[in-house]
């Protein structure tokens, strides 16, 4: 059964930073390529970033890019996502995806899914 849960999610104000987490358990992470998803209110869900195994082939949406990082920890099969000076436009409820082909663009191509974790950024 392969089940991701993220954590890490929480109220800052503007210019500060969360670190997001995602556990994944039930299968060989290192089969699979992960990313990074998020949704505002009243908005279409969004690719953030996506890494491959061994942290190859990285990408970040332009929006985020400069600001978070994208790691992974294969020992711990947990997957992060580093926000740093965070803004408003970046509160969302945000998903952690696994598939064997990450597109930021290809929603359906991730096959696994968390249940999200909600990020708030006040001004």
């Amino acid at each position: 059964q392969v089940q991701l849960v993220e954590s890490g999610g929480g109220s800052v104000q503007a210019g500060g930073s969360l670190r997001l987490s995602c556990a994944a358990s039930g299968y060989t992470y290192s089969n699979y390529c992960m990313g990074w998803f998020r949704q505002a209110p009243g908005k279409e869900r969004e690719g953030v970033a996506r890494i491959y195994p061994g942290g190859s082939a990285i990408a970040y949406a332009d929006s985020v890019k400069g600001r978070f990082t994208i790691s992974q920890d294969n020992a711990k099969n947990t997957l992060y996502l580093q926000m740093n000076s965070l803004k408003p436009e970046d509160t969302a409820m945000y998903y952690c995806a696994a598939g064997t082909s990450c597109p930021l663009s290809q929603e359906r191509s991730y096959k696994y899914w968390g249940p999200g974790t909600q990020v708030t950024v006040s001004s």
